[in-house]
């Protein structure tokens, strides 16, 4: 027994332009462009915060912070990752703090990685906001 008929006319449109902009790539790309804008503000954000050695006889460091580097984004079929890396052998000691030598004592970590973290976290409406607004008419 029927109760009455169903017009489904426009949520196939709407179903063959999602379907449109997936087969383009089009949403892949935007959604890898962000997560580039993601990595962009977190590696300029780390490198401001991480310290650099001003030595008595003059010289300036920086080996810290010239060791920072993004890997990505890469795509494996249901996210992005985007890798924030320093491969400078005492970095860790700096970001999360140090035993001195001889053990008398501890030098606390400058937390610059989640420091800028926590910061980025805070700003991925602002930074995904363009993006989504590209897309939003997909559902309008």
């Amino acid at each position: 027994m029927a109760w009455g008929t169903i017009d489904d006319a426009e949520f196939q449109k709407f179903a063959d332009r999602v379907e449109g902009k997936l087969k383009s790539q089009q949403i892949k790309a935007a959604v890898e462009m962000s997560a580039r804008k993601i990595g962009t503000q977190s590696l300029k954000g780390v490198k401001s915060r991480t310290p650099f050695g001003q030595y008595s006889d003059g010289r300036t460091g920086g080996t810290l912070r010239r060791g920072w580097h993004i890997n990505g984004p890469t795509y494996n079929g249901s996210w992005f990752l985007i890798e924030v890396s320093n491969d400078v052998e005492y970095a860790q000691y700096v970001e999360n703090g140090h035993r001195t030598r001889g053990g008398g004592g501890w030098v606390s970590g400058q937390h610059m990685l989640m420091e800028t973290l926590f910061e980025i976290d805070g700003q991925m409406p602002t930074l995904l906001t363009p993006m989504m607004k590209r897309f939003g008419g997909l559902f309008d």
